[in-house]
């Protein structure tokens, strides 16, 4: 069942960003949901029945192929969500999508959703800006797997999951980051070892803290940066009056 929700009390960076008329065509529908470790929100080719705005944890997009072999492509917490392709009319997703840091979210059914893009031009526009996010973000990170090194790419990585989660402490196990990086859990140890010893990070079992962000920031080589510019240009809170006069 859907509970009153107010939009100065959300977290998620989408429903913060809209225009208060369009926050009110969803608020009847946002039903707060658990978002359980290892949970498949969307699976290929099966239909979605609702979309997810992420208010804590992280869910991967995990690019499958027909043999079952996996890659992370990108990720989404706070400032995102779930259900693109309701977005783009097609309902049926082609990649996974699954929990890799627990949290909560506030769900909408798919047809509420439509319905208000339908009615308020500024939505829609908005929720299509953010698809070209993650358009950006995917294909960056195609660009790191190609063009930059492992320690690189997992610097790169642990910004991206400190960009989503609050604190400096990141569960993430070898397991996650070598889905992550594509790579054998082995490199992932090496690798996790020249961050710590270049005083970046501090690696316990089954979590990471980052010890000095400005560093990592730097060994990444500048394979971090560009999407996340990209979606605070896209993804501007929208004032009321410019919502008003445009969906007239």
């Amino acid at each position: 069942m859907a509970v009153p929700v107010s939009q100065d009390s959300v977290r998620n960076r989408l429903l913060r960003s809209m225009a208060a008329e369009d926050f009110a065509l969803l608020r009847p529908h946002l039903t707060p949901v658990e978002l359980t470790l290892r949970s498949i929100v969307e699976t290929p080719g099966k239909p979605i029945e609702s979309a997810c705005f992420i208010e804590s944890g992280i869910c991967s997009i995990v690019v499958v192929g027909s043999n079952d072999e996996q890659s992370e492509v990108g990720h989404v917490g706070r400032e995102g969500m779930s259900g693109r392709a309701i977005l783009l009319g097609s309902r049926r997703p082609s990649n996974r999508m699954l929990i890799q840091v627990s949290g909560s979210a506030l769900s909408i059914g798919a047809m509420p959703l439509l319905d208000a893009i339908e009615r308020s031009r500024t939505l829609r526009d908005l929720l299509f800006r953010y698809i070209q996010t993650v358009d950006v973000q995917v294909a960056h990170t195609i660009l790191a797997a190609t063009r930059f090194n492992v320690h690189q790419r997992l610097a790169r990585w642990l910004l991206m999951c400190h960009d989503r989660i609050d604190g400096h402490d990141l569960p993430l196990t070898h397991e996650l980051l070598s889905l992550m990086l594509s790579v054998r859990r082995a490199s992932v140890t090496q690798e996790i070892q020249v961050l710590e010893g270049l005083g970046a990070i501090k690696a316990t079992r089954g979590n990471i803290r980052i010890v000095d962000r400005a560093r990592l920031i730097h060994l990444t080589a500048g394979c971090y940066g560009i999407p996340e510019r990209e979606y605070d240009k896209l993804i501007q809170p929208a004032r009321a009056t410019e919502a008003r006069a445009a969906n007239r």
